[in-house]
């Protein structure tokens, strides 16, 4: 935090926002990519494009600004997207099929069970959509903490370090 012509003004966190923002404009774009493959049915495609468009704008709000309301709509809408990718997974039997289309080759886990290709991929979008759903949320709450220090110091208390 730095003081600027008697007024305290707080640098906030910069990295995390842009691994945030980045890691959204991934999943943004993994969607796209899917639509456009077609492998998937005509309304799954649309659902996916309209996902994606209702996500850029908060890609965009979260770099420039960290804005909460952003990051709040991306952390819901990661964790509805976990639980739509579970239950698809789960649906399809742990195939993958329900969400992929066409037949998927199989691969060996390490427990030597058979995975699917198409289960391995929604496990790892499971994975991208918490990961992001966690790096949104925890931004939210550096931001929160430090618009109370900056309530703190204009105040005229003083601010722990932790």
């Amino acid at each position: 935090m730095t003081i600027v012509a008697g007024r305290v003004r707080a640098a906030g966190p910069v990295l995390h926002p842009r691994i945030c923002a980045a890691l959204t404009a991934v999943s943004c774009l993994v969607h796209l990519w899917l639509a456009a493959s077609g492998h998937h049915d005509a309304w799954l495609g649309i659902l996916m494009i309209g996902l994606a468009a209702v996500c850029i704008p908060c890609t965009v709000h979260i770099w420039r600004h960290s804005r909460v309301g952003a990051l709040h709509q991306v952390t819901i809408s990661a964790l509805a997207m976990v639980g739509l990718h579970a239950v698809l997974l789960l649906g399809a039997g742990g195939s993958g099929h329900a969400h992929g289309g066409g037949p998927a080759s199989n691969a060996v886990a390490s427990s030597g069970m058979v995975v699917s290709s198409g289960a391995a991929g929604l496990l790892l979008v499971i994975g991208l959509e918490i990961t992001t759903a966690l790096l949104a949320a925890t931004l939210v709450a550096r931001l929160r903490r430090r618009v109370a220090e900056v309530a703190q110091l204009t105040h005229g208390r003083s601010v722990v370090n932790s």
